[in-house]
């Protein structure tokens, strides 16, 4: 029994578990031609998102249509540890049970992290099932993984036995919350209000004071010289004497240096190497000492005298209180600051010197630029986001890859000394023991005596390995599966990660193979609220993706999402959006049901109106699908699926199904009937990618099939030749057939009122389709005639003109009246529009689009007013 409604809920667990069991999501190296797809892993312990939704829609749409189309489908699904975030939630947790991470070690703090990953890891996995995704999920990777650890071990031994991986000692992003470095693509700049203090630096053995502009007084503890530019008049007295920092006493040099800007501030730099990047060039020049004053969660140290242990945003408050109260401080003003923060955290970043990892990427970075900007090897769409991809790569910087963190892989560098150089670098303590020996010459070293660098890598280091580590490539190149899958297809992904995992993707790739990890990058857009605002939770504003598909339905969620994302353009998202796609469900399914209900008879024959009614809808899929194609080829999946929409609910639903429809009590003959059951099934191979709950379920109620002829492994409609002259004339008998049911609807002529239909036919204009306008119209008799006839109503479709005599039912009388009403409406219309036309002013100032929308409604009002008096004509 078919139901009579659709229910989404009851059929959704029903045909995954069917899926599931009949390992249609699982790929295995075969004849076939291969099309992958890598999932953007997730953090772990992640929940689903609308950006989430969004982005494996798309990919399940790609990826169903390429199993229809006869590739070897591979998805991987996985998830990221995202050690940032990861860390700060144990740590957190463990917080509130009043541990403290620095009483640990490393090994039971790690035990803490991995019970959090086990106990809240995957469950963004499971939530992608109901959204529908077909991931091959016996291939599920997670970035620490044993062998995919392995994989980022292996790939930083090679990058620094090439000479690409050094350690240096240089200035820092450090994010004091999470307290670890971050690369220089981990810091958003963002503008903050605040104020520029000006202090008074007493120049030593004197009265005189100089002034120095800062944002950060807090700072003056670190300052070891002010500098002034040996150019500037103002103070050519101060060359090669000293000054008095405030508060802390420290007697300083004042240096000179072109560097400083005699336009900015007072002219005097203070100078603090240990918390500047520019402040650090400066002391190096000039041999200047570092003075660190701060300790890693941002508070003062020892060298911040009576402030130590207090944190720098509540020392600069106080502080400006103490400099007043000293006479250090001559004013502040109002500043408007360019403020660093930390993408995961939101800390204020704090410059910072440190040892740390770097990998140098001048020339790492090359084949990348060349791949996507010169070969067009790559495509990223749109391709508007090349001029950021340009930017980026082309002014990039070495990479710090070390974090002060535990969860993540540990660098493999073991040190067997105390000197900065006393390391080596090694897959595992074993080598390391053995590269040690040698290096020191001293064989007697032990396990016991190596102690391994404390940092974890760089979560990122890990996720640019990963369309290679997934199929086992960084450890086994020669691999069936790496061979046979990599390079993968597409990726989809969001434009915020553009730097920081697609181009590093990029790099990895042809450092290792040589190869691009994939030809066409699809960035979706943001997903919005009606107002445009970014959707969060504290704004209220996002929707939990489950309860949406709880109330519309995991297809009706993915076509009211998809109906609106263009790619790279954020989306506007409205849950009427995925009401739509519920509405567009429950179409199919009553069209399913309306074809399922008619009694089919092999004793009539087929009706002329069926015939050609199927030809034309057989050419306008061929049409549509060839659209279709071509906007997946240009990555427009929003475009793809419209096409689809407007063809099953108008073309298939509207018009179709209406032509073929046997009369009340009525059985249809077989050969329609049958055609029209085939192209219901095309309809639901090109809807199925987009809606595959709905379609699957129809599909097997159409009739019974074996698991080989599940609709997820049917095959894609073949593309043929189609006839655009056909398509075009049926284009204007729907234009009849929407008069005829106009003056009916106008004039209360009852569809069951059979009429009469005369024409003169101008454009000579294909009769191929009269048996459809004499079938929808209840045409009695359809004539084309040369002369217009008196006494009846008209219309026009182009220059065509359409005549239903009158009959009883219609007042003469009232009818003359109405269209007169209207022709004086019209009139006056077209004389408003014909006034703009003439003014000069106006022909000359407006743009031309404008102008033709004008044009447009005076041709328009022209044809209304000669048609009008035309049917006034003919019933006088």
């Amino acid at each position: 029994m078919i139901p009579a409604q659709f229910n989404a809920k009851e059929i959704e667990q029903k045909w995954y578990d069917y899926w599931m069991k009949n390992d249609y999501f699982t790929s295995k190296p075969d004849h076939r031609t291969p099309y992958t797809i890598v999932i953007p892993p997730p953090n772990v312990t992640g929940v689903l998102h609308m950006g989430h939704m969004l982005n494996n829609t798309i990919q399940d749409v790609l990826i169903r249509r390429a199993r229809l189309k006869g590739f070897n489908a591979c998805w991987v699904p996985g998830t990221d540890h995202a050690s940032i975030a990861t860390e700060a939630k144990v740590v957190a947790k463990l917080k509130s049970e009043g541990i403290n991470k620095n009483d640990l070690t490393r090994e039971e703090f790690l035990k803490h992290a991995w019970d959090w990953t086990n106990k809240y890891g995957g469950t963004i996995l499971e939530q992608l099932k109901q959204l529908g995704c077909s991931c091959d999920w016996s291939r599920t990777k997670f970035t620490m993984d044993d062998d995919m650890s392995a994989s980022v071990i292996h790939s930083f031994v090679d990058l620094y036995n090439k000479g690409l991986i050094y350690r240096g000692y240089r200035m820092v992003n450090w994010d004091p919350e999470a307290k670890t470095t971050l690369s220089d693509e981990e810091v958003n700049f963002e503008e903050r209000q605040g104020k520029l203090y000006f202090l008074k630096y007493k120049i030593e053995g004197s009265e005189d004071f100089l002034t120095v502009a800062t944002t950060r007084p807090e700072t003056i503890f670190g300052d070891t010289a002010i500098c002034i530019n040996p150019n500037d008049e103002r103070f050519s007295h101060l060359k090669g004497k000293k000054a008095i920092v405030p508060i802390c006493g420290r007697v300083i040099p004042i240096i000179e240096d072109e560097y400083v800007d005699v336009e900015f501030g007072t002219g005097c730099l203070k100078v603090t190497p240990a918390h500047d990047v520019n402040d650090k060039t400066l002391g190096d020049k000039h041999n200047l000492e570092i003075i660190d004053i701060f300790n890693d969660d941002a508070s003062l140290n020892s060298y911040g005298l009576h402030y130590q242990g207090k944190d720098r945003f509540v020392v600069r408050t106080e502080i400006e209180t103490e400099l007043e109260q000293i006479g250090a401080l001559l004013k502040t003003e109002s500043y408007t600051n360019n403020v660093g923060t930390s993408e995961r955290t939101k800390a204020v970043i704090e410059p910072r010197l440190s040892d740390q990892w770097f990998l140098s990427m001048e020339e790492l970075v090359k084949p990348a630029i060349k791949a996507v900007l010169e070969s067009d090897e790559i495509k990223l769409h749109p391709s508007r986001f090349n001029n950021t991809y340009k930017h980026w790569l082309e002014n990039i910087r070495d990479w710090n890859i070390s974090r002060q963190l535990w969860w993540g892989q540990q660098i493999p560098a073991y040190y067997y000394g105390d000197g900065k150089e006393d390391f080596v670098v090694a897959e595992n303590i074993e080598k390391a023991v053995e590269l040690a020996r040698t290096k020191t010459s001293n064989f007697k070293l032990q396990a016991s005596d190596l102690k391994q660098d404390a940092d974890a890598l760089d979560t990122w280091f890990s996720s640019w390995l990963w369309p290679m580590a997934v199929f086992g490539g960084i450890l086994n190149p020669e691999s069936e599966d790496f061979k046979y899958y990599y390079p993968t297809n597409d990726l989809v992904t969001g434009p915020d990660i553009l730097f920081f995992w697609v181009a590093r993707m990029i790099i990895a790739g042809y450092e290792y193979t040589g190869e691009k990890p994939f030809t066409n990058v699809y960035l979706t857009g943001l997903v919005r609220d009606k107002q445009r605002r970014k959707m969060s939770k504290s704004l209220g504003n996002s929707p939990e993706p489950l309860e949406l598909i709880e109330k519309f339905g995991a297809d009706g969620v993915r076509v009211g999402l998809l109906l609106s994302a263009s790619a790279g353009n954020d989306i506007m998202f409205d849950e009427e959006l995925c009401n739509q796609g519920k509405a567009f469900s429950n179409k199919i399914w009553n069209a399913f049901k309306l074809i399922k209900g008619w009694e089919v008879s092999d004793a009539i024959p087929q009706p002329e109106s069926s015939k050609v009614a199927i030809e034309w809808y057989e050419n306008k899929l061929q049409r549509i699908l060839a659209e279709i194609e071509e906007n997946f080829d240009k990555y427009r999946i929003s475009d793809a699926l419209m096409g689809i929409y407007k063809l099953v609910w108008d073309d298939f639903c509207s018009w179709f199904l209406e032509m073929i429809k046997p009369a009340y009590q009525q059985p249809i003959d077989k050969t329609t009937f049958d055609k029209a059951i085939e192209m219901l099934e095309n309809n639901l191979k090109l809807l199925h990618p987009f809606m595959p709950f709905l379609t699957e379920e129809i599909w097997q109620h159409i009739t019974e099939r074996t698991s080989e002829q599940a609709l997820i492994v049917a095959e894609w409609p073949s593309a043929k030749s189609f006839d655009e002259k056909l398509i075009a004339d049926f284009d204007i008998t729907m234009d009849v057939i929407s008069g005829i049911r106009t003056i009916r609807k106008d004039k209360n002529i009852p569809f069951k009122d059979a009429i009469d239909l005369k024409v003169v036919n101008n454009d000579k204009s294909s009769t191929y389709f009269d048996s459809v306008i004499m079938k929808l119209g209840n045409i009695t008799s359809l004539e084309y005639v040369t002369e217009k006839v008196d006494g009846a109503l008209s219309y026009r479709v182009k220059s065509n003109e359409y005549f239903i005599p009158i009959t009883g039912n219609i007042d003469v009388a009232a009818e003359i009246t109405k269209l007169t009403e209207e022709l004086n409406y019209t009139r006056g219309f077209l004389r408003s529009v014909q006034g703009k036309l003439s003014n000069e002013k106006f022909v000359n100032g407006a743009p031309e689009k404008v102008l033709e929308m004008e044009r447009k409604k005076e041709a328009d009002a022209l044809a209304k007013i000669a048609t009008i008096e035309q049917s006034l004509a003919s019933l006088k």
